[in-house]
């Protein structure tokens, strides 16, 4: 019996309850078909929905796996015809983050691929219930990258989603690193994990060696939310979901001054500026509070492994109230 057989396992007849995060520019199809392979279901991070993006990437993930794979959007910066695109390669799921969903639910229903919604406070969980998500991924505020800004810790929000949702599958997501957490996720009733800043420190993410570096490297009480890389670098990202990054230069020079920052075209040149010379990195470091418990470069594949024997043991030791 596989200890960790969940309702999303057994939905998407994946081995382990764990999804990647389809996070944009370092989830491409190398690292979706690796944890496809390894038994967890690969998500492409299609951000924006860039059709020459998406066309490599899929055909990569397409000739490296036939296990199950996903695709994953920024939902405020697409149109319909973005996901529409998608569908036609055939993905199992599409998942929709950080924005409205109602726009793109019933095509995605229509095609048969699994409808997954994101949600980051719990007004935004009655809405995916309300538009019949087949899978809720609930973000807690430790996660790297964007998310909330006046959100929950994943601790206590995930119970809530789980209760409210019941009985559609929720994954836990935010600071879980490494088996214990998905192994906590699934004892707050989470039917698995989804895995964000770990799953970028693999041999195969979309990622330049000095930000997989910076990573394992990276401390958890480094990490800050902000939104002040995305006013500095001209993002559109909704003020309402900041990022949380490593330390950076701008974000000592411009803590707490957000509005100045933003009416100062000199300041967006400047940061522009420090990209070309190199003074600063290409992209800020998206990295969760659990970035402590990175201290290597694996390969994906191998990794679902890991954290899936790490779960196990995790909640066996749990079970018998061993330490060791």
């Amino acid at each position: 019996m596989n200890v960790l057989s969940t309702r999303f396992t057994k939905s998407f007849g994946v081995r382990h309850p764990i999804m990647l995060a389809p996070m944009g520019g370092s989830a491409g199809g190398a690292l979706a078909a690796a944890v496809s392979r390894g038994g967890g279901l690969g998500m492409l991070g299609a951000g924006d929905g860039d059709r020459e993006w998406l066309d490599r990437e899929v055909s990569i993930v397409a000739s490296r796996t036939d296990q199950p794979w996903g695709v994953g959007f920024l939902t405020w910066a697409i149109d319909v015809g973005a996901v529409e695109r998608a569908l036609g390669y055939g993905p199992r799921a599409v998942m929709l983050s950080f924005g409205d969903p109602s726009p793109f639910t019933e095509r995605i229903r229509q095609a048969g691929a699994a409808l997954i919604i994101q949600v980051t406070d719990v007004e935004e969980a009655r809405r995916a219930v309300d538009l019949g998500a087949d899978v809720i991924v609930a973000q807690g505020t430790e996660a790297g990258g964007h998310g909330a800004r006046r959100g929950r810790s994943t601790l206590p929000f995930v119970p809530v989603v789980v209760d409210l949702a019941a009985p559609v599958p929720v994954l836990a997501a935010g600071g879980i690193a490494d088996g214990r957490g998905l192994a906590a996720a699934l004892a707050l009733g989470a039917a698995g994990a989804l895995i964000g800043t770990r799953f970028q420190a693999t041999v195969e993410a979309l990622v330049d060696p000095a930000i997989a570096t910076a990573i394992v490297e990276g401390r958890g009480q480094d990490t800050e939310r902000s939104s002040v890389l995305d006013i500095a670098r001209g993002s559109r990202w909704p003020s309402k979901y900041p990022a949380r990054t490593l330390g950076h230069p701008y974000l000592d020079r411009w803590r707490g001054r957000e509005a100045e920052l933003a009416g100062d075209f000199q300041a967006g040149q400047d940061y522009q500026n420090d990209v070309a010379r190199g003074a600063i990195p290409p992209l800020p470091v998206w990295a969760g509070e659990a970035v402590d418990l990175i201290t290597d470069l694996p390969s994906a594949a191998d990794l679902v492994t890991t954290l899936a024997t790490q779960a196990e043991d995790a909640l066996a030791r749990a079970l018998t109230g061993s330490s060791s």
